[in-house]
């Protein structure tokens, strides 16, 4: 397990302790002596949002509940994207959990008055298990480097098939994702339009002109293939929580859906374990166990039973995507862009 604090910002959690106390007894006007202890930050993971995890515990009638608990803060200056989904998100988390094709954590209550704790958050509940976290990269050190490739597969493939799940929820059930974006209707345009505005962002003062050829690049070679569907967002097994036997006990982190298509999920999925756990990984080391590419695409495919006309160039955005990710982050951490003009060229195969 990693050691390291990644959040964006950090609080007193003594101070957390009691006024989360007094907010949680307006929510539950019936309950008594309630008391919150174990709070902490995860390790490792939760670098877009400030994230904390406790138990509470109260009467009620008689009884002892003890309930652990995750409270999540919506971005005050860490802020990653210019797009505000924190409705969306917490939206998106009610239906799936009602639903249940996928394993998502139920969401107990939304404050939206930034006075209580400093901002607007809600709190869901704590879902006992383990995540691959990203820092450091878990292909390098920690549980799931030191798994069985058997454990390994495991977890990748339930993962790969609630992935899948999660591409099949009807988008009639996703209203709250149709947005007045200009241009921004279902389907790839949608996901076109925000990622665009992303560039416009990051880029503003022109400083990485490679940006925008690459978006010109992507734009001029665009599939027909531009079904409507959920994107998950950042869609990888470093966002999924395991039980002790690998099993998949929750998928997580819904800050960006859209309904830009399932197979902008896809290849998020693809180029990211690539590059964490892949053969040709650049960010850890290759892991056994986990799927190759078509391995994915065909379980996939088995589930969803959606075209991947069009794969590679939406593996392309996804390229394009996680460089002014990393852009943006290197700058909100005070250390520049984290990714230089020519590594992106190259990943792209621009000329």
């Amino acid at each position: 397990m990693s050691d390291v604090i990644v959040a964006p910002s950090t609080r007193d959690l003594d101070d957390l302790s009691k006024d989360l106390a007094d907010w949680m007894q307006a929510q539950m006007p019936q309950a008594r002596e309630i008391t919150i202890d174990n709070l902490e930050y995860p390790r490792g993971a939760g670098q877009s949002h400030e994230t904390i995890l406790f138990d509470a515990h109260w009467k009620d009638g008689g009884e002892r509940i003890d309930q652990g608990f995750v409270v999540r803060f919506k971005p005050i200056s860490f802020i990653m994207f210019p797009d505000d989904l924190w409705d969306q998100q917490i939206e998106v988390m009610r239906v799936f959990h009602e639903d249940g094709r996928i394993p998502v954590a139920k969401v107990w209550w939304k404050e939206d008055d930034e006075s209580i704790l400093g901002g607007k958050f809600y709190v869901m509940e704590k879902k006992k298990g383990r995540v691959t976290v990203s820092v450091p990269p878990y292909s390098m050190s920690g549980w799931f480097a030191e798994s069985t490739p058997e454990q390994r597969h495991r977890a990748w493939r339930q993962g790969v098939e609630a992935m899948a799940r999660l591409h099949t929820m009807p988008v009639e059930r996703l209203g709250f994702l149709k947005f007045d974006w200009p241009g921004a209707e279902q389907g790839l345009p949608q996901e076109w339009e925000k990622w665009s505005r992303y560039v416009d962002w990051v880029n503003a003062d022109g400083e990485i002109p490679i940006l925008k050829e690459a978006l010109a690049q992507l734009e001029a070679t665009k599939p027909g293939h531009t079904a409507p569907g959920l994107v998950w967002g950042d869609c990888r097994i470093g966002n999924m929580m395991f039980d002790a036997n690998y099993d998949l006990i929750a998928v997580m982190d819904w800050e960006q859906a859209t309904l830009g298509g399932s197979l902008n999920d896809l290849a998020w999925w693809i180029t990211l374990g690539e590059q964490m756990h892949g053969a040709s990984g650049f960010l850890g080391k290759h892991l056994e166990g986990m799927g190759t590419r078509q391995d994915t695409i065909d379980l996939w495919q088995g589930i969803t039973g959606q075209s991947v006309d069009g794969l590679e160039w939406y593996e392309d955005f996804m390229v394009l995507k996680t460089c002014l990710m990393s852009i943006r982050m290197g700058r909100l951490r005070g250390q520049g862009p984290l990714i230089d003009p020519e590594t992106i060229r190259k990943r792209l195969r621009m000329g």
